[in-house]
């Protein structure tokens, strides 16, 4: 489709710009123009329209989020509403999914990927959770649904832990408790990204010293690691039971039932940084070749 118009809003810190620019050079190629910077934060909806920028998003072909770091509710919001009129990459039904630990688990786990042991209850039933605890031989991990980063979670290895954290939760205006079992692993995990179902590139992160969150925003760290056929399968599976058209499926390696484990899948896994690139991380220009092969796509789908 000639002279198509898509929207775009893309994290713009650790080398984004310059990924920003590379697409949109390559969308050029195909007449595709970009309308950057779309962040719906800033946008206005009134009588049957959706404005962000002076752009009319439903007059769009197609829009592309690609920004964890500055969502806020409103934008997720008016994402939705923007969806039901035009492509969204990625759709937000998977976006939303991807964005909450438990049902992404919950999927996952009825069509057979592994993960980690959870539990979701009600936030008055403390004995469901003493429970658990005992029953996971003392060790869980309470995490927020809708954390990312690593934020928020908590490892409890004791019911006095336990009895210490409810006070702190209770104030919030928190609904239930999603808790996991903890892993017995090496501290280390896969990261495997994947865009319309071709595996991209793989690496790992390990958990600083006397830490078990790999996050690096945790303070973990990158290393390059190889991917054999099986993480590069589940990653790929996981991925479309999803529904997701980019995923960063995260893995790690439990000793106790030697499996492999998927903990998150993430519907905006980054690029290699320009520090990244330098140890030997090259994977960018494959996805954004293979991200460019997708909106192309999707828009003569359209």
């Amino acid at each position: 489709m000639a002279n198509s118009k898509i929207g775009m809003w893309m994290y713009q810190n650790s080398g984004g710009d310059q990924i920003q620019k590379k697409m949109i050079d390559k969308l050029r190629e195909r007449d595709i123009h970009s309308v950057t910077d779309l962040n719906l934060r800033h946008a206005t909806a009134k009588n049957g329209h959706i404005i962000c920028r002076n752009t009319i998003m439903e007059e769009l072909d197609l829009f592309f989020s690609y920004n964890a770091g500055e969502q806020t509710q409103y934008q997720v919001y008016l994402y939705e509403m923007v969806n039901k009129f035009i492509p969204t990459i990625n759709n937000f039904d998977a976006f939303a999914l991807s964005e909450d630990k438990y049902k992404t688990a919950h999927l996952l786990k009825h069509h057979g990927v592994q993960t980690a042991d959870y539990m979701l209850c009600h936030r008055d039933d403390i004995q469901g959770l003493k429970d658990i605890l005992r029953e996971w031989g003392g060790k869980i991990v309470y995490k927020p649904t809708d954390g990312w980063g690593g934020m928020g979670l908590v490892k409890i290895e004791s019911e006095a832990t336990l009895d210490m954290l409810l006070p702190f939760l209770n104030q919030t205006d928190i609904r239930y408790f999603y808790v996991e079992r903890f892993i017995q692993y090496d501290n280390t995990d896969f990261r495997i990204d994947i865009v319309d179902g071709e595996f991209v590139s793989c690496y790992g992160r390990k958990a600083p010293k006397d830490n078990w969150k790999t996050n690096i925003t945790s303070g973990g760290s990158v290393f390059l690691r190889e991917a054999d056929d099986k993480v590069v399968e589940i990653a790929k599976k996981a991925t479309k039971i999803c529904g997701l058209d980019i995923a960063g499926v995260d893995l790690i390696y439990d000793q106790e039932k030697e499996e492999y484990v998927v903990l998150e899948v993430n519907g905006i896994p980054a690029f290699a940084t320009p520090e990244q690139e330098k140890m030997g991380l090259d994977f960018n220009d494959q996805k954004i070749d293979l991200i460019v092969n997708l909106i192309d796509k999707k828009i003569k789908g359209k």
